[in-house]
């Protein structure tokens, strides 16, 4: 049996790794090569806050009415499956990543901005709050932590892959094949998920 622990990373990395603007905003400082500590670090920790908080949050809205994880677990299966197809519709229309754009900007500006990209992003909270918190629940009390601390150690992993890695990545990901693969792995993944979910 795979650990709540490794599920929760496969998981939160499968909801994270995705073209999306906070993605690319992470993936342009990174080859810039500007303020990226400061982006990653922000990304890192609001995502560790939103995963905690669905764990913590639902489990406590579980406690007090079971019926409302039968609930959440369909509808997080409906997003499921509604993401991963979003996912396998974008492999088969790829687009190229741009790297280049506006000037790095100040500290300041690039906090603002990277703040922006996750705690404005109405995704976000379903991903992290809704979805990860509503899986996390179905490994019980002990192992719904351990499945959060999983998620968690993805979103840091990740973030920081793309934010330190980017000048070396930026070749890879400036080919629209490189995202094709990449959105046909996630649809499959969340796929699985939302079988697991049902059965």
């Amino acid at each position: 049996m795979v650990s709540p622990f490794l599920t929760g990373m496969v998981t939160g990395l499968s909801l994270i790794v995705v073209i999306g603007a906070q993605n690319a905003f992470v993936l342009r400082q990174g080859i810039r090569r500007a303020h990226v500590a400061v982006v990653v670090a922000i990304c890192a920790v609001s995502d560790l806050v939103l995963i905690l908080a669905g764990v913590a949050g639902i489990g406590a809205i579980v406690d007090r009415a079971g019926w409302v994880i039968d609930v959440v677990t369909w509808l997080g299966v409906a997003f499921l499956v509604w993401y991963g197809i979003g996912s396998i519709r974008r492999a088969f229309r790829p687009e190229q990543l741009e790297a280049a754009g506006r000037a790095a900007g100040t500290v300041r500006t690039i906090a603002l901005q990277a703040l922006a990209l996750t705690w404005l992003n109405p995704h976000v909270y379903l991903d992290t709050v809704v979805l990860l918190g509503s899986i996390a629940q179905t490994h019980g009390p002990v192992g719904r932590w351990w499945f959060g601390a999983g998620a968690s150690v993805g979103s840091v992993a990740w973030f920081s892959a793309l934010g330190f890695g980017a000048t070396r990545l930026a070749p890879l990901l400036a080919r629209p094949r490189a995202w094709q693969v990449l959105d046909l792995l996630i649809g499959l993944v969340m796929f699985v998920i939302a079988a697991s979910l049902v059965w």
